[in-house]
């Protein structure tokens, strides 16, 4: 038996959900490995449709793995090891091309992988924490991760990878993904903002690097307010009929129409995220997957307990996202997104997560 496989089953024995994954280097990451799950499975309705983080060009693939940890860069390449400094002061194109030089397969964690992460972890009742507070989750005082690097005044800045207590932890458990709130936003691919109007790949094609996520790519897609279909922008925001992230009321309001451009930036709790009637259901099921509405959207009850804040911008030409908060503001979180920054924008409080996919046969 190989070295590698005598690995794999080491760690498999205390962690079964977890994977060592080699890439076009041989080098390791250990990746967390989900199984196919349908809208029914994830808690959205009795829908036995597969849920779409699992179709890739048109097709369903069984698993899809996600970094353990956030990612460090080395060679040019992104690797998902413990105890790390993450990556940061990183581009979201730079993200992108670290995860694709891996191989076929590799990519950037998408909007709808981290929308399926979202949806498992309000099914099993979690809401997993992290370092959003200089070394610890600000509802706790105790517990703590390693520091590896510091802020000017000596403080905690990021903590290693994977060090902190199982609250850290997407389920709870040793075999789960680690620090999905805060350490560093990270980057996902498959979504951005043009002007406040909301644009997407198809599907998880996002996870295969020969779809281009480039500003000027033509796979870049509007949603049809009505029906949840994907239609073709018209470049400046303004595709008629198209779902567009608008303010209203304190919240943010998915309409067909923005009301208040001339201001732009917004920042609001998760849960006061929701929709008009210009928004059909098919539409609200896609935003949902994505991670971009509450599924309990509208009501006082809501999916996370806490540090759900999130930030849009629906004023600039372009705009995308990262998730799940940093390290020095203990109001996000897991759920939070933040569409403020640029795709050039690189900062000590941006990271990133690769993810993979066995592509289909003829992608």
């Amino acid at each position: 038996m190989a070295n590698f496989d005598l690995t794999n089953l080491a760690i498999q024995a205390l962690c079964p959900t977890n994977e060592i994954l080699y890439d076009d280097k041989n080098r390791p990451s250990i990746m967390v490995k989900l199984a196919k799950k349908t809208y029914a499975q994830l808690g959205l309705g009795e829908s036995t449709d597969v849920f779409p983080a699992w179709i890739v060009n048109g097709q369903e693939v069984d698993h899809i793995w996600i970094s353990k940890y956030q990612n460090i860069v080395q060679d040019s390449r992104a690797y998902s090891l413990p105890g790390k400094a993450p990556r940061t002061n990183i581009t979201l194109d730079n993200a992108i091309g670290a995860c694709a030089a891996k191989g076929a397969g590799w990519h950037v964690m998408t909007a709808l992988e981290w929308g399926a992460l979202l949806r498992m972890c309000a099914q099993a009742g979690i809401t997993p924490i992290g370092n959003n507070s200089y070394g610890k989750h600000n509802t706790e005082t105790i517990y703590t991760g390693i520091p590896v690097t510091f802020e000017n005044d000596g403080r905690t800045r990021h903590i290693g990878t994977g060090t902190g207590p199982l609250t850290y932890s997407h389920d709870g458990t040793i075999s789960g993904i680690w620090d999905l709130c805060g350490n560093v936003w990270e980057w996902t691919g498959g979504i951005r903002t043009v002007y406040g109007e909301l644009q997407i790949l198809a599907d998880n094609n996002a996870a295969d690097s020969s779809h281009s996520q480039a500003a000027a790519g033509t796979e870049w897609k509007a949603i049809n307010a009505s029906d949840g279909t994907l239609i073709t922008p018209d470049g400046s925001g303004t595709t008629e009929g198209s779902v567009k992230m608008d303010w209203v009321s304190g919240k943010l309001t998915y309409s067909t129409a923005i009301t208040d451009a001339a201001r732009g930036d917004h920042n609001l709790p998760f849960y006061n995220i929701t929709v008009d009637n210009t928004i059909g259901d098919a539409a609200i099921k896609l935003l949902i997957a994505l991670g971009m509405l509450p599924a309990k959207y509208g009501q006082t009850e809501h999916d996370f307990a806490y540090n759900q804040q999130c930030y849009f911008n629906n004023a600039q030409a372009e705009r995308c996202f990262c998730r799940g908060g940093s390290c020095s503001i203990s109001s996000y979180g897991f759920p939070s997104f933040n569409g403020y920054y640029a795709r050039s924008s690189s900062y000590t409080s941006i990271g990133f997560r690769s993810a993979y996919v066995v592509l289909p046969s003829g992608s």
